[in-house]
């Protein structure tokens, strides 16, 4: 019997085992990004490290590399496995009003972790809407959550669609839970980094898993993952994992002024403790919180 997340449709090809599957994606990632990353480094978008130069670099930063990770995985899903993209999330009805409602939960949700911070000491106010005197600035803003959009709904494409309901159908939903968070942490793992920032990473896939597992599809988390993303960015011009957009704030300009613990450090409000929190508790509410439906788990043939 296998165990199903998003949709009964069998597949007719090979699952990967539990164990293998996060390894089969660390590679299929890196093998189709690491191409593009040196090309955008080569004509120089991205330095050495992998940061952007510029705001188009950054565009483009979210859009090619990512447009690789994706085709690398469907054509993977689609070959390998053979099975539909129902059975990886993208399934249901209302589509677009799930990833709207996401995107706004998801900028409500890092507004909320950045202003904590605000409140315990950790940022000092700068001027207040910022964005707004610059119609350039606005136009890159508004560019980059059509890019942030790409870029999330590839990830969550990759890890909370294909390899979260891979390894459920393989074994069961804990095992998809660990095995999509485990290659998530690791794929966003650098050198010399925190481990408050693992276990916010971690913690960051959990909740995204939770998502998809309670409303039975991708929709929903796809936009959240983008509101978080493009808001941490561009709403506090504060770092968004290490990565500094540019641009005047759309909201406040916040500089840290706290420990590394509060603020994030040069991770941004991503590495705070109390995101971390956030996270954790969001998790348990999304598991926990009383069904009014029933689940979308269901168990067909393999």
């Amino acid at each position: 019997m296998t165990q199903t997340l998003f949709s009964p449709e069998p597949h007719r090809g090979w699952l990967p085992w539990v164990w293998i599957s996060p390894v089969i994606c660390i590679l299929l990632v890196a093998f189709s990004s690491i191409p593009v990353d040196l090309g955008l480094e080569s004509i120089g978008l991205v330095d050495a490290e992998g940061n952007p130069r510029s705001t188009i670099g950054f565009c483009l930063f979210l859009l090619l590399p990512f447009a690789a990770m994706g085709a690398a995985v469907w054509a993977w899903s689609r070959f390998v496995e053979r099975r539909s993209l129902a059975t990886m999330g993208l399934t249901g009805t209302q589509w677009l009003r799930r990833h709207l409602t996401g995107i706004a939960i998801g900028i409500g949700m890092i507004a909320l972790a950045v202003f904590s911070i605000w409140l315990a000491g950790g940022y000092v106010r700068g001027d207040v809407f910022p964005a707004f005197a610059s119609p350039v600035a606005l136009f890159w803003i508004a560019v980059l959550l059509l890019c942030f959009a790409f870029q999330s709904g590839v990830e969550e494409f990759i890890f909370r669609g294909w390899l979260l309901s891979t390894a459920t159908r393989r074994w069961n939903l804990t095992a998809g839970f660990i095995a999509s968070s485990v290659a998530f942490a690791f794929l966003h793992f650098s050198p010399n980094q925190p481990v408050r920032e693992i276990v916010m990473t971690f913690t960051f896939g959990l909740f995204a898993c939770a998502w998809a597992w309670r409303t039975g599809n991708i929709w929903g988390v796809m936009g959240w993952h983008a509101g978080w993303n493009w808001f941490t960015g561009v709403g506090f011009a504060v770092p968004i994992t290490g990565l500094d957009l540019q641009l005047p704030a759309l909201i406040v300009q916040l500089t840290p002024a706290g420990p590394d613990a509060l603020t994030g450090g040069p991770s941004g409000p991503e590495g705070s403790l109390l995101t971390i929190g956030l996270l954790a508790a969001g998790t348990l509410l999304v598991l926990f919180w009383p069904r009014t439906a029933p689940a979308a788990t269901e168990h067909v043939p393999a």
